[in-house]
């Protein structure tokens, strides 16, 4: 079985020497600086304490939005400068999501970690794009796709010149407004050699359910940890906000930031036991 490229390869990571799993963990849209300063701190302080290797999660922009009345984030420059700073602030890497080949170079100028969204991940030319620019590349699946499947879209990585992917389990299509995980896609996709991320909140979409917005579950996000860490996923994805509420893109599915602590132990305790 190919190897996963190591974590310590990611600028600024920290906790590897621990063997934890991983977490990418923020706000779904990068909403200001004073909140993202805000989460990142939080989060970082709790991995520090609990040995967990952390990236900052946010994205500058959400290109995929259900109405075009949507908020999509406070402009793309602005928001990419945050997302350096609060790399910067707390010597943690970051990551965040691009749409289109033409935003690689911009992202990477600003982040350690490019994201593939689940939507876009055939993307032959955003995968290539995001491959050249040497940054590690995470690479959600399609939601119509099975876990091998991703192993056409790592390829086009991997094809590229880029040996540094993580591939992210985000539930599959369950008629037409509902996910579920299949978990036997965890050890499938960690047979294809790459680093393997459950997304415990976009897995609980409840796509489009009211009026163009679209709803979740929150109260299964521990459950989804859980049942992830068991079945042997490298990392955690889990999208959090101090109130969300008031989140101006994706409430229905974010973790309330004061939860996210209980999470994390009880899954490191599960790693812990099946070691």
């Amino acid at each position: 079985m190919p190897t996963p490229f190591p974590l310590s390869n990611i600028p600024k990571i920290k906790h590897t020497e621990t063997g934890h799993f991983f977490l990418l963990a923020g706000p779904c849209a990068i909403e200001g600086e004073k909140m993202a300063l805000e989460i990142a701190e939080a989060i970082t302080n709790l991995t520090d304490k609990l040995g967990i290797p952390y990236i900052f999660k946010g994205s500058y922009r959400k290109a995929n939005r259900s109405r075009l009345d949507s908020f999509t984030g406070i402009g793309d420059e602005k928001a990419l400068k945050i997302l350096a700073k609060v790399g910067q602030t707390f010597d943690i890497p970051v990551v965040t999501d691009i749409h289109t080949a033409e935003e690689a170079a911009m992202a990477a100028r600003y982040v350690d970690v490019l994201q593939i969204p689940a939507f876009l991940c055939r993307q032959t030319d955003l995968l290539v794009a995001a491959a050249q620019t040497g940054k590690v590349v995470n690479i959600k699946k399609g939601q119509f796709l099975s876990g091998a499947s991703m192993g056409f879209a790592q390829q086009k990585v991997l094809d590229s010149g880029n040996s540094q992917i993580m591939l992210t389990e985000r539930g599959s299509m369950f008629g037409y407004q509902d996910l579920v995980v299949d978990y036997r896609n965890i050890p499938i996709m960690k047979e294809l050699g790459a680093q393997v991320v459950m997304d415990c909140t976009h897995s609980l979409q409840q796509p489009n359910q009211t009026h163009g917005v679209t709803g979740g579950n929150p109260t299964m996000i521990k459950t989804i940890a859980k049942a992830a860490i068991a079945t042997g996923a490298d990392g955690l994805f889990i999208e959090t906000h101090p109130n969300p509420s008031i989140a101006k893109s994706d409430g229905a599915n974010m973790l309330p930031l004061n939860e996210l602590e209980s999470i994390l132990i009880t899954c490191v305790k599960i790693q812990n036991a099946l070691r």
